[in-house]
């Protein structure tokens, strides 16, 4: 079997053993006769499961005993709604930091809810930066401040969080479970599965316990977080199969060393395509400015256009997927999340480099 060099922004690369491991136990799932999808999420066998996913993601994030872990559906999309309508009150203001597409796409869906203020914004540079934390203009009354950590399709990162006398709410889809982070900084994470944690189809919100008191009482009940932390996140049938998938690769972190030991990997994979960039003399154009490039994607452009169509088909015939840049950027994009393995990125760095030599 020939496995791709999966490069893919999402759904993205999982790692090979929990594939294997999924693939054993999908018709016979501990001796039940059935697959996770077919087991009742009442019974104990799926119980298990649910109840392992949580446990390991708060040991892996140290998540303290003041906040809950629950699972949805919906992605993150639906996030930059639940937000907005479980935590802005009538007479405050959400505070939104853009750095690229995610973030604005929040505060459009949080306009709709109430009143919103952009706190800075790099679009004027087109998002080739985070901005530093004395450019956060906080209104009055500020409600809390979103950010999104990770942005895949600029390839930037936030290296240190504001720290604020205000809640901060972080979109962490693309970089969560890839660094270690202090969770109680912030007083809200949320997480589409699909790029570190497993395939899509489970969204992963981690609150702090006294955010439960400022939601109204007027929301629809699947829109309400109250929904979700009192029934264990299982008030309607959850997406099983994916929180069974989700539990893999938790354990799969955990015996990688934990997060600790898989952010020291994904600095070593980002670092060999940044070299490769970096002594290209100009032929790979990277896209964010180096102290706020991403370690989880990694973004550049080529001399032309032309020249980037020629390398993406190259590319392509070598086994590397998933490289074209996102189409509002062009170019190329990287994407290597955790499970994406360092010889991955060693085989694009040796091919990178050959490219150039025959294409200067």
């Amino acid at each position: 079997m020939k496995r791709a060099y999966n490069f893919n922004a999402g759904p993205s690369a999982l790692p090979l053993s929990v594939l294997e491991r999924a693939q054993r136990e999908l018709l016979d799932f501990q001796g039940t006769g059935m697959s996770v999808m077919e087991l009742s999420h009442r019974s104990k066998e799926y119980d298990a499961v649910h109840n392992n996913a949580k446990q390991l993601l708060k040991e892996l994030m140290n998540i303290p005993d003041t906040y809950d872990v629950v699972f949805l559906q919906g992605g993150a999309s639906l996030q930059f709604s639940m937000v907005p309508m479980n935590l802005l009150g009538n007479e405050q203001i959400g505070n939104y930091v853009l750095t690229g597409s995610w973030s604005e796409k929040a505060l459009k869906e949080a306009k709709k809810v109430g009143k919103t203020h952009v706190a800075a914004s790099t679009k004027e540079t087109n998002y080739t930066r985070i901005p530093a934390t004395e450019d956060i203009q906080l209104s009055e009354q500020a409600a809390y401040l979103h950010i999104t950590s990770n942005n895949t399709i600029f390839g930037t990162q936030w290296h240190e969080f504001p720290d604020l006398t205000v809640d901060l709410v972080a979109d962490m889809s693309s970089d969560i479970l890839s660094r270690e982070v202090n969770v109680e900084q912030f007083a809200l994470i949320y997480a589409g599965a699909q790029k570190n944690l497993g395939p899509s189809g489970v969204t992963v919100v981690i609150l702090r316990n006294d955010l439960l008191e400022r939601i109204p009482d007027n929301l629809p009940t699947m829109l309400d977080y109250r929904t979700y932390t009192t029934s264990n996140s299982l008030y309607n049938t959850p997406p099983t199969f994916a929180i069974y998938m989700l539990s893999l690769v938790l354990e799969w972190v955990k015996e990688q060393g934990g997060v600790k030991a898989v952010e020291q990997r994904n600095k070593e994979k980002a670092a060999v395509i940044y070299e490769a960039i970096d002594k290209s003399n100009g032929f790979y154009l990277p896209h964010a400015e180096k102290e706020s490039r991403s370690l989880m994607n990694v973004t550049f452009n080529l001399p032309n256009d032309e020249v980037a169509k020629k390398f993406l088909g190259a590319a392509k015939e070598r086994g590397f997927v998933g490289l074209a840049g996102h189409r509002s950027v062009g170019g190329c994009r990287a994407s290597i999340y955790n499970a994406v393995p360092y010889e991955a990125c060693e085989a694009l760095a040796q091919f990178m480099d050959e490219f150039r030599k025959r294409n200067v």
